[in-house]
């Protein structure tokens, strides 16, 4: 059995991190290319002047358009190219640090997140949409980030909501895994340089991956409450700086060398009603997670604990918690549909899957979600 593992060079993150930027940007040269939106660039703008002055680097920025798309990227690593930049930095949410792995293609990639809201920044993958923020293609690369790193006061400075939405993201990572290894499927680690077929891109996860993600799981229900109430107050805690650890190196890690299953798929076709489109990825894994483990036929036990730890920091746990007051079964048979279509992680659950089966379990989880949630309220 073939079995793979992937993760970035480097992993680092406390208080005031970011003033360290430049340090790592030595490590390749004197200049980087900045791939961040205005916003994020103004967030911490004092902490990059003060890196740039201390390490005597130069920080090119790239007037980031706001969408990963062929067309962007390709202005951008032109851009790089004209100001010889020795590596390129992604600062701020997924769609600056998936243009800047593109732009980066697998060499001298320094990521930066300025929340907390998935476990993308650790990959070794992007999702390329067109100019018009229309899904394009899935982009893999070589190997994952050179540096992750994470400045906690910057995190805890954002809204609480990313942090929450980021611990739903990370709810998914066990089951998803564990999942994954009991119907022996591949993972993503195993993919070479944007290769889906053939024997080099076919690995089995490791059990250091499955026991990643279920120390991921493990530390949300310790922590996830304790965060959530020193995000609220834009204070750093070790609880928070544990939840930040979960949601970004743990999930991270644990998704693409543990694998996706049922939840994952299951949030993708979900996008197919209308009233999720406002709200977050991981808001969205939350209550896949519970669809999941009613298609899987989970422990009541642990059922439970999933449910009590959604409503104790405000994740959703029945449909109309993301936008969906209203829904059909033949609707739902829709959502099953583009959940189940070939390609998709859902036939990594150990089990035949068919689309009535998917469209039962996310009834029967909405209902399970709304009677519970019910019945904490009275």
């Amino acid at each position: 059995m073939r079995r793979a593992f992937i993760s970035p060079t480097k992993y680092v993150q406390g208080e005031n991190e970011l003033l360290n930027l430049g340090y790592f940007v030595k490590t390749f040269g004197d200049s980087a290319l900045l791939i961040a939106h205005p916003d994020d660039v103004t967030r911490v703008k004092d902490k990059l002047e003060s890196t740039k002055q201390k390490f005597n680097i130069t920080l090119v920025e790239s007037g980031f358009h706001g969408e990963c798309s062929r067309q962007e990227v390709a202005r951008l690593q032109a851009l790089a190219k004209e100001h010889r930049c020795a590596c390129t930095i992604g600062l701020g949410g997924g769609k600056a640090i998936d243009t800047a792995k593109c732009v980066a293609e697998g060499e001298a990639l320094i990521i930066v997140p300025t929340i907390a809201a998935t476990d993308a920044p650790t990959s070794h993958s992007a999702v390329l949409y067109t100019p018009e923020g229309e899904f394009d293609d899935y982009a893999y690369f070589k190997q994952s980030p050179s540096v992750v790193m994470i400045d906690t006061t910057v995190i805890a400075k954002a809204p609480t909501r990313f942090l929450v939405a980021g611990m739903g993201d990370a709810l998914s990572t066990y089951f998803e895994a564990r999942a994954t290894a009991n119907s022996y499927s591949n993972v993503n680690a195993g993919l070479p340089c944007g290769v889906r077929e053939g024997v080099c891109g076919e690995a089995k996860g490791t059990i250091t991956a499955l026991g990643l993600a279920k120390l991921c799981y493990d530390t949300l229900l310790e922590n996830g409450f304790k965060a959530k109430q020193a995000c609220d107050l834009n204070i750093v805690t070790p609880a928070l700086e544990n939840i930040i650890e979960t949601n970004i190196l743990l999930s991270g890690l644990g998704f693409e060398s543990g694998g996706l299953a049922a939840i994952h798929a299951i949030h993708n076709g979900l996008t197919a009603l209308e009233g999720t489109h406002h709200y977050y990825h991981g808001e969205k894994v939350a209550f896949s997670t519970i669809a999941q483990m009613v298609l899987e036929n989970a422990d009541r036990t642990e059922l439970r604990e999933v449910l009590d730890f959604c409503l104790s920091i405000g994740l959703p746990v029945c449909l109309a918690d993301i936008g969906v007051e209203q829904v059909t079964y033949e609707e739902l048979l829709e959502v099953a549909k583009k959940a189940c279509i070939a390609e998709e992680s859902i036939h990594s659950m150990p089990f035949p899957i068919t689309e009535e089966a998917v469209a039962s379990a996310i009834m029967a989880a909405d209902q399970l979600g709304r009677q519970y949630k019910l019945s904490k309220e009275l």
